[in-house]
């Protein structure tokens, strides 16, 4: 449906999901919908990366077994995470007798896997695709900003990366939530250099890809009973809402933001939440229930990802954006 949209025939379902989340995770308003909190961030491990790996396998399996599948099952797994060559994903894949498709696109990794695994199903190529993406706070703070030995100030500008990892198996058979439509983003760039505002530099891209999804479905935020966006924080969905009604649609309504929700409102969070773990959870979990109960009948879930390096941000480059989304209906 036009050139970025993809309507699904045969409407591949998510048959079962797994979320593990982490200790600051689980204390927030959304903790008890979690599969599994884990109550110390190196979870048994010796290193934080060995953490967030042990996140996502854990979250595979789990997912797996939602289910009702094995892992003879499984026709592939589709993953990627914030870390350098997306070594959290193929270490995990490693474990695996089965495909590891890697992807990459920051935090809108979850989005992108979504719609890659529903492309894959719904053209009956293969039966049982796992999706599944983590990120870690500590890993993430060491790799982009600062060793957290140094202890630097955060500015009110910034998010806090969730540590956690959400997975799910999309299918073209059983029951469960549909996937019915997937809209790809393209790269927008408006020009924000700083590293901490993640919320500015990605609200454009989401607008983006939000805008071009109701031109080419010929659907208005009205159709749907949620438009839930991944990592934008509190600055970041007001910047989007003030871009959507600008080309004439009115988010007020029905918007919500994975990184406003999962934790509790407090001051050292300032925007809330980021991360790809963020919208994995926080959709594989409370989101994931309310579809599967029609307490939310359709939806778009549409996840942003900031495609910004150390390298990139150390040589005063700008931060390029992109941002997909899938429409899922109970």
């Amino acid at each position: 449906m036009g050139k970025r949209t993809i309507c699904f025939k045969n409407k591949p379902r998510i048959s079962g999901t797994f979320t593990v989340a982490g200790p600051k995770e689980g204390s927030g308003d959304l903790g008890k919908y979690f599969d599994r909190v884990i109550f110390d961030d190196k979870f048994g491990e010796n290193t934080f990366e060995k953490a967030e790996r042990k996140m996502l396998s854990s979250a595979v399996t789990g997912a797996i077994n939602a289910a009702k599948l094995t892992v003879c099952d499984v026709d592939a797994f589709i993953s990627g995470d914030l870390l350098n060559q997306i070594i959290s994903s193929s270490f995990v894949a490693r474990e695996f007798d089965f495909p590891f498709i890697g992807v990459y696109n920051a935090c809108s990794t979850l989005t992108e896997a979504f719609s890659l695994a529903a492309t894959l199903t719904d053209g009956g190529y293969m039966r049982n695709v796992v999706v599944g993406t983590v990120s870690h706070f500590s890993t993430a703070e060491r790799q982009y900003r600062y060793p957290l030995e140094l202890g630097s100030t955060r500015p009110p500008q910034s998010q806090w990366t969730v540590t956690g990892s959400g997975a799910a198996v999309v299918t073209n058979e059983g029951d469960g939530p549909k996937i019915v439509a997937a809209t790809f983003g393209k790269v927008v760039d408006f020009g924000v250099i700083d590293a901490n505002n993640m919320g500015a530099a990605m609200a454009p891209a989401a607008a983006d890809t939000l805008n071009r999804l109701f031109h080419e479905t010929a659907t208005s935020p009205d159709d749907y009973d949620l438009i839930l966006t991944g990592d934008l924080g509190a600055l970041g969905s007001r910047l989007l809402k003030k871009l959507s009604f600008d080309n004439g649609y009115d988010l007020s309504k029905n918007h919500s933001d994975c990184g406003e929700m999962i934790f509790n409102i407090d001051e050292e969070d300032y925007q809330g939440g980021s991360g790809a773990g963020c919208s994995a959870i926080v959709f594989n979990s409370y989101i994931y229930e309310k579809l599967r109960k029609k307490q939310i009948n359709r939806m778009i879930l549409l996840a942003t990802g900031a495609l910004l390096s150390t390298v990139s941000s150390q040589q005063g480059e700008s931060i390029p954006c992109i941002a997909h989304a899938v429409v899922l209906e109970s």
